[in-house]
């Protein structure tokens, strides 16, 4: 396991300096960040996003199904959390009631690393419509599942955590590899089972009736230049055009989506 995922401090640091140098401005390409607006995270661990939105005076909910990421979360951002700027819902997202948790609709919705994790994902999109104010918006960054990390494997403890594509070999194998080597092969295995592609993630939208507003593809990942030193790097336009094989050399994508106007 790479240490910064060890080491919850320095991985809240990189998470705020990720957002803020690249979440939000991506995000303001389509809808300016001002004071007062309201902030939705699903999945939204020890706080390191939602803190890039506080620090702009956004009024920020958290959503965080794991208690503890949820309690480092109240040490970090314990002043927001204090004079009420922000607080967290420690639940399934599908268990949680709009009005009386998260407090009504919201201007932006944020899922950072975080769909892939997700079951059913067209069942929480169709959700999130109801959760947007007019004019709000929805952003997510993902990597997709064929890219070389794409099934996680740098959480795992062994060697295996440095190999890529190692998830896409056929599932009795990956599953072999992981038990012998005593990896969390439960938890590995679950972002198989909601593993998200480029053209499935569009197709959802499309489905559901969202408008992509704005799209980026990365080679290499914004959050690598904290976790190793790279320097951030957008995915050629032509191999972005090529559907299936971007998904395999994309380490990371970033959208923003809104409600079509079309009826």
């Amino acid at each position: 396991m790479f240490d910064f995922h060890a080491d919850r401090k320095r991985y809240f640091e990189m998470q705020y300096l990720n957002a803020k140098g690249y979440v939000l401005p991506f995000i303001e390409a389509i809808l300016p960040i001002k004071a007062g607006m309201r902030v939705l995270e699903i999945g939204a661990g020890e706080g390191g996003v939602l803190q890039a939105f506080l620090e702009r005076g956004c009024q920020g909910v958290g959503v965080e199904l794991d208690p503890k990421r949820v309690e480092w979360a109240c040490g970090f951002l314990w002043e927001p959390i204090g004079r009420g700027q922000l607080h967290y819902v420690d639940k399934d997202i599908y268990e949680t009631d709009l009005q009386k948790e998260l407090k009504g609709p919201f201007d932006i919705i944020v899922l950072k690393d975080v769909i892939e994790h997700i079951h059913d994902q067209p069942r929480l999109m169709r959700y999130m419509k109801n959760w947007l104010t007019p004019g709000g918006v929805i952003f997510f960054g993902f990597p997709p599942w064929h890219m070389p990390f794409g099934g996680h494997q740098q959480i795992a403890r062994s060697w295996l955590a440095k190999l890529p594509y190692i998830h896409l070999l056929p599932s009795f194998l990956y599953k072999g590899l992981l038990a012998i080597n005593k990896e969390p092969v439960h938890e590995l295995l679950e972002i198989r089972a909601t593993r998200i592609t480029i053209e499935r993630f569009e197709r959802i939208c499309q489905q559901l009736g969202y408008k992509i507003a704005n799209r980026q593809f990365y080679m290499i990942n914004p959050i690598y230049q904290w976790k190793f030193g790279w320097k951030p790097k957008k995915q050629w336009s032509w191999l972005g055009r090529i559907p299936y094989l971007r998904n395999y050399l994309t380490t990371c994508v970033y959208y923003v989506i809104t409600l079509s106007t079309a009826k």
